[in-house]
């Protein structure tokens, strides 16, 4: 194989299913893109051991390292089954005092926790910390992501992940430059554009990626989203976000990544990898096939429209930061240890935003109606539900006898493709009704905090941050009054 196509394929980290590596053909299609020269993989779900055998299996036989990337924002688990999974980035904001010694190591074990779960399975460029500041309520891809709406304190959070995660050894990376906070587009599916003034991206979305950088942060991954104040382009594809400002203005000279390839956001754009090059892109990320993506920019080399050099100077800071990965050692994994570190970051997490005197604990649970907006589809309820026996969804509530409590779940997802982060104004309407005829009355997000902004005359307001099994259990012990409560919002609602 020429020495140029080895070279394209190592500017490329793939798609890599950890659920179909029960097939051998899936395997042997793998294999022939490590043999190939493939730059690395980003893994998606997938149980442990079989993960962590392929991975190592996969390493032994690449000549050059591989990058093994991961979303793992809510740590391992978030996408390897047998991992431990943690409260998101929101969450974690709310459970720590910036300025208590105790909160703040709580904080740097959840790091080392998601550092050496990574290391354990084979990964070795985490895809964190998210840096964006949510400055959009409506936001349906960041959102609880978002560590906050203060940049100042995005930054600080960035820094403690970076330093972290990189004493292990491991490559960080910052994402999504330069910013996807303030927007109401998902740009899986569409392209969002992001109406600002540049003094205000600077003061705003561009000051925790400025103090990543200072903290030698080895990645940053950009968006595919436009930004007029910078370049009509989306940033992805744009000179003069990448090279201009990332690289001259602010000196960033580690790895650049695009967000992934396969996003609907550059759909109607054509030589889209060759245009990413070209822009000062090292690495092309999850793109729709390798093959095709090699193909296009050999012919792209012939015609000049883009050149060896180019090609070089991102395979050479590839090998740069893969010497780097030589260098991880293997530890010891408490798996127990984390799910209890996880539990009480969940519980400390859970912050009220208003309570009526002498609510809570709540009294009698099972004298309680529990009303809930979610698809049950999509939605494990089954923790919040077997505390509270009587349970109906929001929808089917008219003419139903309801309890004097009423306690009221709102289940929202911060996920790719979903393209919302909120609820139905019809549910909205329809709960503000159910509080007015209550006797006591609770709202509790687990998602979205802002959607509380909706019901400011509830008695009680609670923001749990999350959708899971461990943050309903979290919700009961607040209700109970087994918690001591000291979350605080990070966020302006």
């Amino acid at each position: 194989m020429p020495d140029i196509e080895r070279k394209l394929y190592q500017l490329i980290i793939n798609r890599l299913d950890g659920e179909r590596l029960s097939s051998p053909s899936y395997q042997e299609e793998v294999l022939a893109l490590a043999e190939k020269g493939i730059g690395g993989f980003i893994v998606f779900g997938g149980e442990k051991d079989e993960v962590k055998n392929f991975i190592a299996h996969l390493q032994s036989m690449s000549t050059i390292p591989l990058f093994i990337a991961s979303d793992i924002e809510r740590g391992v688990g978030q996408q390897i089954h047998g991992s431990t999974l943690f409260p998101g980035q929101m969450a974690i904001a709310a459970a720590t005092d910036i300025h208590n010694f105790n909160s703040v190591k709580a904080l740097g074990d959840v790091i080392r926790a998601i550092a050496c779960e990574s290391i354990d399975v084979g990964i070795n460029m985490p895809l964190i910390p998210v840096l964006d500041v949510n400055k959009n309520p409506d936001n349906p891809i960041i959102c609880t992501r978002a560590f906050s709406d203060n940049p100042a304190v995005v930054a600080w959070y960035g820094r403690m992940y970076v330093r972290t995660l990189q004493k292990k050894g491991l490559l960080s990376c910052a994402k999504h430059f330069p910013g996807h906070g303030d927007t109401a587009i998902d740009s899986h599916i569409s392209l969002p554009v992001i109406s600002k003034s540049f003094m205000e991206l600077n003061d705003t979305d561009l000051f925790p990626f400025i103090e990543a950088i200072k903290a030698g942060v080895s990645s940053i991954m950009v968006g595919h989203l436009t930004v007029p104040a910078l370049d009509d382009l989306p940033a992805s594809l744009s000179g003069r976000v990448i090279n201009d400002l990332l690289r001259v203005e602010l000196g960033y000279e580690g790895l650049i990544l695009t967000d992934a390839l396969n996003m609907h956001a550059l759909n109607e754009v054509e030589n889209v990898p060759s245009k990413c090059l070209n822009a000062g892109v090292d690495i092309l990320l999850h793109p729709a096939d390798a093959g095709s993506v090699v193909e296009e920019m050999k012919h792209a080399l012939a015609s000049g429209d883009v050149r060896e050099e180019i090609i070089d100077t991102a395979a050479e800071r590839i090998l740069k930061h893969k010497s780097k990965i030589k260098n991880i050692r293997e530890t010891e994994v408490n798996y127990c240890e984390h799910a209890v570190l996880s539990s009480s970051i969940s519980d400390r997490a859970i912050t009220i935003l208003k309570e009526k005197p002498g609510m809570l604990p709540v009294k009698d649970m099972h004298n309680a109606s529990l009303i809930f907006t979610a698809d049950e589809n999509r939605h494990d309820l089954s923790a919040i539900k077997n505390v509270i026996p009587e349970s109906i969804n929001v929808r089917d509530c008219k003419g139903a006898l309801l309890k004097d409590t009423i306690i009221i779940a709102l289940f929202t997802s911060i996920a790719a493709w979903a393209g919302s982060s909120g609820i139905r104004s019809e549910d909205i309407t329809l709960i503000k009704e159910l509080i007015i005829k209550s006797h006591n009355s609770f709202v509790i997000s687990f998602g979205s905090p802002y959607v509380l902004r909706h019901f400011p005359e509830a008695d009680v307001l609670i923001a749990a941050y999350d959708t899971s099994r461990q943050a309903q259990y979290s919700v009961v012990k607040c209700l109970n009054g087994e918690i001591t409560l000291t979350g605080k919002l990070p966020v302006t609602l």
